[in-house]
């Protein structure tokens, strides 16, 4: 099946969902019905569906996938000061796991192509993760803690894991001092989350930044602080990559100075600098 084809499957299948999406229209561009592909998947509320969709979508989520080309956490430099523990800025890396900043319902972002990582997360990993946190939530039987860690396979990532926390969210005035420790929680929660799954590489992100407010450089300062902690306190532990993933160009400077990068280091030929 070609792709132009697959992608109408796919439309066609969630557009006869809904009666409400009667009127939309199915652009003729490959790249806009991918499009609205991803608006369409991060919208759906979790619920079945057939296997022949499942099938398609994970071939297109793999041509996506293989079209943007994949980083893997070993091929990254390392700090100067720590060898398992390395900075990048960009797509998602293939790493054992992946940590998703959510939202305490555990879902995933609801809101159409929106620039975070938890939509950005679930859209790359397929419905079938919303299925799962949805399924685990439910036996849960409430919104999940600050902290709190949620474990789901990763689909169609190039993780085998993903683990989901909500970070705190931070008023006018700035982190208190047990928001400052529950940020810290966060980071050392999904370390102890990979330990217990034997993972042994793990990709951060900037958990509570953004719309959560969290100053940036303070818990970029927290984040790396709580890996060294961990690594101090378990000189035995399993994991041996930690990339501390950025999108923005200040989240970069500021974890470039906290790993003592040089700011003119570049990574290997072909690689985005970090």
């Amino acid at each position: 099946m070609k792709r132009e084809e697959r992608l109408r499957h796919l439309l066609d299948v969630l557009l006869a969902e809904k009666p409400e999406y009667a009127s939309v229209r199915v652009p003729g561009d490959v790249g806009e019905q991918s499009l609205l592909l991803r608006s369409l998947m991060n919208v759906r509320e979790p619920r079945g569906v057939d296997g022949d969709f499942l099938r398609l979508q994970d071939e297109e989520l793999s041509f996506q996938s293989k079209s943007k080309g994949i980083v893997m956490a070993d091929a990254i430099a390392a700090s100067p000061d720590d060898d398992r523990l390395c900075l990048w800025q960009g797509d998602i890396i293939g790493a054992d796991c992946i940590v998703n900043a959510a939202n305490s319902r555990m879902l995933g972002c609801f809101i159409p192509l929106h620039g975070c990582i938890d939509n950005a997360i679930h859209s790359a990993a397929g419905i079938q993760m919303r299925l799962e946190c949805c399924a685990l939530m439910r036996k849960l039987g409430r919104e999940a803690h600050t902290a709190e860690v949620l474990s789901t396979r990763g689909y169609n990532l190039p993780a085998r894991r993903v683990l989901h926390v909500t970070g705190p969210v931070v008023s006018a005035g700035g982190p208190t001092d047990r928001q400052r420790d529950d940020l810290r929680a966060c980071y050392a929660n999904c370390l102890e989350a990979a330990e217990a799954e034997g993972l042994q590489s793990i990709v951060l992100c900037c958990i509570s930044t953004g719309v959560f407010r969290f100053p940036n450089a303070e818990a970029a300062a927290i984040a790396v602080d709580a890996v060294k902690t961990y690594f101090r306190r378990n000189g035995r532990s399993c994991i041996r990559k930690v990339v501390f993933n950025v999108f923005k160009d200040d989240d970069r400077f500021i974890y470039q100075k906290l790993l003592n990068y040089g700011l003119q280091r570049q990574t290997e030929e072909g690689q985005k600098p970090y």
